[in-house]
């Protein structure tokens, strides 16, 4: 696995901060795109990957560093350095930083159409037929190549899962499908299990459940609660709160349901749940940190 460095300015100050978790940059080294915006040594021309099983994106190089975020199948990574068995750069998707096992990424197909899949979990079968052997199972999310087959069935072509049948059933644009409402596609995740960084039901955490919900429904969402709060441009009395307006505090996100009811994964429950707003509300102001939560709505063209 090779990037390509361009000699950079040496010896120069930063122009000025950039957030790390968007912005892959280092001391040492940044991506190129960031060359008019900050000054380092080396800048980087992404080398484009694909993940080939569902991986931990980690905050640093190594097998125990706490996870940031997490790859899909399919999904692309940006790689601008490697070391120590992992690949650094940034999900080509939301563009998040982070760290990935090098056997975990592959060169992208580029053969096929190009597909997503949802609004559920799907299972890839050997053949194209319900009763075929299952050969293995992609979260809602994952990214695949595919070809026509017959009015049921497409073949995948590149990726994981290539040479399996998936059903045209699980298969959506590669944006998403606008069709779909973001609430109920995020009510799926309702029993999963809790996991800092998580993307899937296998695991999922508070922001990751706003992010790939919003996705399958084409809506483009960023990694972080803050960050996705930010993005928000319409502010919500309490009073008037709604289904879909999301309900945020300081490092914890989550969708309303209506103006009493709450939708979210959170390690309280190690488990996505619904639960009363005024549950939430109470443990907080329990546990002395912010206790109501701000409250803004998504435009419909976002």
């Amino acid at each position: 696995m090779t990037t390509t460095r361009i000699m950079g300015p040496r010896n120069a100050e930063p122009l000025g901060p950039l957030d790390p978790r968007e912005h892959a940059w280092r001391e040492d080294l940044a991506d190129i795109a960031l060359a008019d915006r900050i000054a380092v040594p080396n800048y980087v021309v992404p080398l484009i990957q694909e993940a080939t099983a569902q991986v931990p994106l980690l905050s640093a190089d190594r097998a125990d560093a706490p996870a940031a975020s997490e790859l899909l199948p399919g999904e692309r990574f940006a790689v601008l350095d490697t070391g120590h068995g992992y690949a650094w750069g940034f999900s080509v998707a939301d563009h998040y930083v982070g760290h990935v096992r090098v056997d975990a990424l592959a060169a992208p197909r580029s053969d096929g159409a190009e597909g997503l899949v949802g609004p559920e979990d799907a299972l890839l079968f050997r053949g194209p037929a319900v009763k075929a052997e299952v050969a293995a199972t992609l979260p809602m999310g994952a990214r695949v190549r595919w070809a026509d087959h017959d009015e049921r069935f497409v073949r995948l072509v590149g990726g994981p899962g290539a040479g399996c049948y998936l059903h045209r059933r699980h298969l959506l644009p590669p944006a998403g499908d606008p069709s779909l409402d973001w609430v109920d596609v995020a009510l799926r995740f309702v029993g999963a299990p809790y996991r800092w960084g998580g993307r899937s039901r296998a695991g999922i955490d508070c922001s990751g459940l706003v992010q790939v919900a919003r996705q399958i429904a084409g809506h483009a969402c960023r990694r972080d609660s803050d960050m996705q709060f930010a993005d928000l441009a319409t502010d919500v009395d309490p009073a008037a709160a709604r289904r879909g307006d999301i309900a945020w505090w300081p490092g914890h996100v989550g969708i309303l349901l209506d103006a009493r009811t709450l939708l979210h994964a959170n390690a309280h429950w190690m488990a996505c749940r619904i639960e009363p707003l005024a549950d939430v509300v109470a443990r907080a102001s329990a546990l002395g940190g912010v206790a109501e939560p701000q409250i803004r709505r998504p435009s419909i063209a976002t």
